[in-house]
């Protein structure tokens, strides 16, 4: 009973992480006033919780994927169907944003390269360096500012997994002082680099 207890407190603590703000038209707003997810720390403390509930539930995992678009995740449309504001969308702000975000998923790729030269290489600094999470929500929700806020609602999703997917990785890719990376730890960290990859190519497709 104790354990069930544990289990549900800690899966309503990490499914925080991905709720969305009801009632908050702009992406900016809705992302600046979540609570706990302000700072990498309070997120990877969100995080581990959150991971630990989906290892002890893993029938519950697949709530937290929104997969393709709109899968599993009825908010989030096809960017085809999109309504952009071109003159927004040409804007300085947003174009930054735009390269910004194209520079993080070139730093994803770089890490993959990495990896795949040296099976132990220690990315940790590099995340840190690349994903500095105000920076980078700063740069998804200039984006948003081009889109309708109908599409806002899905994409805002998105930012949420993108910030997720970041703090899984860094967490994944942790190894104590003198100890190997194993195989199958190598293979969750690339999982986890596909998966943060692709979250950046979803969110890109909305500004092309």
């Amino acid at each position: 009973m104790k354990f069930t207890a544990l289990v549900t407190s800690l899966f309503l603590v990490g499914s925080e992480a991905f709720a969305p703000s009801a009632g908050i038209a702009r992406s900016s707003t809705a992302l600046n006033a979540e609570n706990g997810v302000t700072t990498r720390i309070g997120f990877l403390q969100q995080s581990a919780a959150a991971v630990a509930a989906f290892t002890l539930i893993p029938g519950q995992a697949n709530a937290a994927k929104y997969g393709g678009f709109g899968a599993g995740s009825p908010e989030v449309i096809d960017p085809k169907d999109a309504i952009v504001d071109e003159d927004v969308l040409k804007s300085d702000s947003v174009q930054k944003g735009i390269a910004s975000v194209r520079g993080y998923k070139q730093s994803v790729s770089d890490m993959k390269s990495t990896l795949a030269s040296d099976n132990q290489a220690d990315i940790g600094p590099k995340i840190r360096k690349d994903f500095d999470f105000s920076a980078v929500r700063t740069d998804l929700n200039a984006i948003n500012a081009a889109l309708d806020e109908d599409t806002q609602r899905g994409t805002d999703r998105i930012v949420r997994a993108i910030l997720q997917d970041i703090t899984e990785l860094e967490v994944t890719q942790k190894q104590k002082p003198g100890v190997p990376r194993s195989e199958t730890r190598l293979n969750n960290v690339c999982k986890k680099l596909e998966k943060l990859e692709k979250s950046f190519d979803d969110y890109l497709a909305f500004a092309n």
